[in-house]
């Protein structure tokens, strides 16, 4: 996965713009630097933007599928951030691709999730890229009903099933990064609003750990920090009313930055810092391309590894290795597949070096960010108010 790191900052900057597993993939020395060179093949399009988010193919079937999670196709985070992944492999292998949007929106159930599947495979899919964890009980029945149908599930797990491939990532990892840098900028006044209503794994871990890496600055900075920590109104990770009058008043009575970990409520959390002239991160891919509110990001190479999965799926040789179906690839900093677009980041006070040194230290083991967020709980130096 060494390319992954790389490839997430190089599309931020020419973008316009989630259970665990339990195996593993061993780093092979380097992995934590990211390279100097992307994906796409020369003479092919590098930058997503350039590639169409629909074609029409000669024959009417369309060999790349994606099915995305709930909010938007176009949400400036997890469901772009992975299509993006697709259409630049789709265009680099001269593979025709299409996407499809379960049915009823954010109120999708699982039988939406499967039609979608189900189109996908219909239409001539060899390979299916699912996005988000709440696709499972609906591609366990696809992968069943569609055997000789290779499936990437992103932010997922394997289902013991030859067909498909499970991704993760070590979003606590990257979430610790971010709030070891708000606290090391300056703010103490920090906020959380996540999308899933609580129930995503991805985004309780990055939660959980933004505020441990909040902790352990606000320690070595002798310094005490607040953090308001919701999930209210991110249920459906879309923008809404409600979210941005919440977040508003947070604003109003002194938070500083809010950490916005959940697709499209990022439009509300960025509206309510635009009128008060406060500050937001983003999440996934780096949204400050987007909004000059945002001072950083906590990324993870979404559509790198959908890539790398694409490419073992067409068994084209490249950093994933053969397609391992049954099998989960758990991505973190040992990988390079998590951390802070230092390129684009707006931080005065924390150094890029001083960032390097933190980011080899989790590659090492010397720090170690725990994943289990059932512990989540105010600590000695941040006191953490959850509004439900």
């Amino acid at each position: 996965m060494k390319k992954i790191l790389a490839l997430m900052l190089v599309l931020a900057l020419v973008a316009a713009l989630f259970v665990g597993c339990t195996g593993e993939t061993k780093p092979s020395g380097n992995e934590s630097k990211p390279a100097d060179t992307q994906s796409a093949e020369p003479g092919k399009s590098n930058n997503p933007d350039d590639i169409p988010d629909t074609m029409t193919s000669a024959d009417g079937k369309y060999e790349v599928a994606f099915v995305t999670d709930v909010g938007q196709l176009k949400d400036k985070s997890f469901n772009q951030g992975t299509y993006d992944g697709v259409k630049l492999f789709a265009a680099a292998n001269n593979k025709s691709y299409k996407y499809y949007q379960p049915a009823n929106g954010s109120d999708a159930t699982d039988e939406d999730r499967f039609e979608a599947m189900k189109a996908a495979c219909d239409n001539g899919a060899k390979v299916v890229v699912c996005a988000g964890f709440m696709q499972g009980t609906a591609l366990a029945q696809a992968a069943e009903a569609y055997p000789d149908v290779k499936f990437v599930f992103i932010d997922g797990w394997s289902l013991g099933k030859d067909n498909v491939a499970g991704i993760v990532f070590h979003e606590e990892q990257c979430g610790y990064l971010a709030g070891y840098a708000a606290v090391k900028e300056g703010y103490t006044k920090l906020g959380f609003c996540g999308g899933g209503g609580g129930t995503n794994d991805a985004c309780c871990r990055y939660g959980y750990g933004y505020v441990q890496g909040a902790n352990d600055a606000a320690k070595e900075m002798g310094v005490k920090v607040e953090m308001n920590y919701t999930w209210l109104y991110g249920a459906s990770f879309s923008a809404s009313p409600e979210m941005q009058t919440l977040c508003a008043g947070w604003y109003e009575n002194g938070t500083e930055v809010i950490f916005s970990c959940g697709g499209s409520i990022f439009e509300s959390i960025n509206s309510a810092a635009d009128a008060a002239g406060k500050k937001v991160i983003g999440v996934d891919v780096d949204q400050s391309l987007v909004s000059k509110n945002v001072i950083t990001s906590a990324l993870k190479g979404i559509g790198e590894a959908a890539q790398q999965a694409l490419e073992a799926a067409f068994g084209i040789k490249g950093d994933w290795g053969e397609w391992s179906g049954a099998n989960c690839k758990n991505l973190g900093a040992a990988e390079g597949s998590v951390g802070l677009p230092v390129d684009t980041w707006s931080l005065k006070n924390w150094s890029v070096d001083d960032y390097n040194a933190l980011f080899e230290k989790i590659v090492k083991g010397e720090v170690v960010i725990d994943a289990d967020f059932s512990k989540l709980a105010s600590t000695d130096n941040v006191d953490l108010k959850i509004v439900e």
